[in-house]
């Protein structure tokens, strides 16, 4: 089997197109749009990891989310609250959401579906405790009293952050399982 660099870069690229479209139309408060979609950054994390891989490809998404966030905060400075010492915590917090899509790239099959429901929910849900308490452990907004005194706090946000990811992550599954079954359709000839 011969491998064509170029198909594979091109291929790379049409993916990082595509991750990079959801996460501008969806991150940094809709300041590009006027629709106001749910951030997607948890599935393009994880899809990321499934399709690219490689570590350089998860900087140049963490670099394009710092740049939307920040940049956001420029236009409007209400943007920047959560931009503190605790925001870094989204290294971890979506390199947590790559590892599961590198995982899963591995598998035989990367959306089985009991498989892929558990590693997206499972990354979703650590990635959640990662960001949230090193927002209110690092943010300077909150008293300092530690781990156990910060993890009372923010779990308000957790339907809604496993909610929106579970949307995204049965989105991506549902096209996945309609791509599979539109080509293993047989090719009619006319």
């Amino acid at each position: 089997m011969v491998l064509n660099v170029k198909s594979v870069l091109n291929k790379a690229y049409a993916c990082v197109a595509v991750l990079a479209f959801f996460m501008l139309l969806t991150r940094g408060s809709h300041v590009l749009t006027q629709v106001a979609l749910p951030d997607a950054s948890l599935a393009v994390f994880l899809m990321g990891g499934l399709l690219l891989r490689r570590v350089a490809w998860f900087l140049v998404f963490f670099v394009l989310a710092s740049v939307i966030d920040f940049g956001a905060a420029a236009l409007d400075p209400v943007q920047g609250f959560c931009l503190t010492n605790g925001y870094w915590g989204l290294i971890p917090s979506y390199a947590a959401m790559w590892l599961g899509g590198v995982w899963l790239s591995q598998q035989t099959d990367a959306f089985k579906a009991l498989p892929f429901a558990l590693v997206t929910a499972s990354t979703s849900l650590v990635a959640f405790v990662i960001s949230t308490q090193t927002y209110y452990l690092f943010s300077g907004r909150f008293p300092a009293n530690g781990l156990v005194e910060s993890m009372q706090h923010g779990w308000e946000y957790l339907p809604s952050w496993m909610g929106f990811a579970a949307m995204y992550f049965a989105m991506i599954w549902l096209c996945a399982m309609i791509y599979r079954n539109i080509n293993a359709l047989p090719v009619v000839k006319a």
